[in-house]
């Protein structure tokens, strides 16, 4: 059997003719935020798709328009060029009710300029009589005829099958037998692969914050170019944007968010969707980076989002943008840390950045914190010492007494990482105080230097080998 191998489809045209409608259809999640209005679209968001065998990359952009470069909607429409000189193919999307209009000519023109091959298509086609006149009319945009599809419904699948098919490249059967024969002679055994495949495995990272603390902004600094839309305007960013990058040799996935307002500010549907956007992205994370203004005050909307990421278990670094705009000295940090720990007593020791995201200032302090608190989310120790830890805190502290009965703790183990996640076996550990357990996790975190992460206490009862026995 033939190997096919990927190509890269952007997938471009005037706003609201179901780009993002497609783009979740051909990946088969929904990643992209679909709605009625236009221009909800306002960066090129990457991700992997297949149809059948074939599998390919997709580029979801905003809607191209003819405009100046300063407006929003101009800034959004670079973004989209820039998506087709990422592309192999490129995916003109019309409204198949409509027909072809004056614009999406216009736009033709202005893509044909890149020299890539260009397929047109004709989304909401679901009747096909319907839209005949225009199908046979779109052939005027010197492209051929256009293939009709329902990205909604999935109508058209097989058209756009048979037509990526044709850029694929096919590697012969002969390349898999060597792969094969390269595998008997001296590949590493499963096991190992398996170990080697994690050690590779991308750090996933997450940029989280209100509106208008900088998180683009620090996006395009550390990615090296205007990957996101930046600007004066407050919620630049609507969809959580998923970008690879290389850091020092280490694969990262990082992914910018909405910035999160509080909830009786958001009115809109269409931001409840970002929210909802932001809020998923976080749970796939393995490190939150919490992105504060130094020139404003910790607000409700900063503690909420702290205890976001305590809830989802990620470990946190804290970037200050704007540090240079305030003197953050070593009492300002000390004042912050007090006002956080009231917030969120489970997230003590927080690495703290302060940078300039607009110069670049910081950028690397913050991707060793990243690497660093990924490695502390993943800590394990060992059985051993731990119950020896946990005698020694018994030793200096005592459990108290309940209902004239001394709390009897007998053995301790870590059950995962991502987060550290401990267990103890007692007596009683449904009446085991909060605070002897506030005590205990307080000192594992400041032994065993775990830093940053939420750390996950658990209370179990061993069985009584007696219970049911006369």
């Amino acid at each position: 059997m033939n190997r096919e191998t990927g190509v890269r489809i952007a997938i471009v045209g005037r706003p609201n003719v179901g780009k993002s409608t497609l783009y979740n259809r051909l990946t088969g999640r929904k990643d992209a935020i679909v709605h009625n209005e236009a221009g909800v679209t306002r960066d090129r968001k990457y991700g992997k798709a297949s149809l059948a065998d074939l599998e390919f990359e997709i580029i979801d952009t905003p809607g191209l328009a003819d405009i100046g470069k300063q407006s929003l909607a101009g800034r959004m429409s670079e973004q989209s060029l820039k998506a087709l000189d990422d592309a192999d193919v490129i995916f003109f999307v019309i409204d198949g009710r409509s027909g072809v209009t004056s614009d999406d000519e216009v736009l033709v023109r202005m893509i044909r300029k890149v020299g890539k091959p260009i397929v047109v298509l004709a989304n909401k086609s679901e009747n096909p009589r319907a839209v005949e006149a225009n199908l046979i009319d779109s052939a005027r945009l010197g492209l051929g005829e256009a293939v009709p599809v329902s990205a909604e419904h999935g109508d058209g699948m097989t058209h756009i099958y048979e037509v990526i098919r044709s850029f694929m490249s096919h590697d012969d059967d002969e390349d898999e037998d060597e792969d094969a024969d390269e595998y008997e002679e001296g590949t590493p055994h499963e096991e190992d692969a398996e170990e080697e495949e994690d050690v590779q495995r991308p750090i996933r990272f997450v940029i989280v914050g209100r509106p208008n603390v900088g998180k683009s902004t620090l996006v395009n600094g550390l990615l090296g170019e205007d990957r996101v839309l930046t600007g004066p305007e407050a919620g630049m960013t609507r969809d959580a944007i998923g970008m690879e990058l290389t850091w020092r040799e280490r694969p990262f996935y990082l992914v910018d968010t909405a910035g999160l307002r509080r909830k009786s500010r958001i009115e809109e549907d269409l931001e409840q969707l970002a929210v909802s956007s932001t809020l998923q992205a976080l749970r796939y994370a393995d490190v939150a980076v919490l992105m504060l203004d130094a020139t404003q005050p910790l607000e409700k909307q900063d503690n909420t989002l702290a205890g976001l990421i305590e809830r989802e278990g990620r470990a946190c670094v804290i970037a200050l943008n704007k540090a240079d705009q305030i003197d953050v000295n070593e009492g300002y940090l000390k004042a912050f840390y007090h006002r956080l720990k009231d917030v969120v007593p489970q997230m003590q020791n927080i690495p703290i950045i302060p940078m300039v995201a607009i110069k670049g200032e910081g950028n690397a302090e913050l991707m060793r914190e990243v690497v660093h608190m990924y490695e502390v989310w993943n800590k394990r120790i060992s059985t051993s010492k731990l119950n020896d830890w946990l005698y020694q805190m018994m030793e200096m502290h005592s459990p108290p007494l309940v209902n004239n009965r001394r709390l009897k703790f007998r053995y301790m183990t870590q059950t995962k990482a991502r987060p550290p996640t401990f267990v103890v076996f007692c007596n009683m550990s449904k009446e085991v105080p909060d605070s002897y357990i506030r005590y205990l996790t307080n000192q594992l975190r400041k032994d065993f230097d775990l830093p940053g992460v939420p750390i996950r206490f658990l209370l179990r009862t061993g069985k009584n080998p007696y219970a049911g026995k006369k």
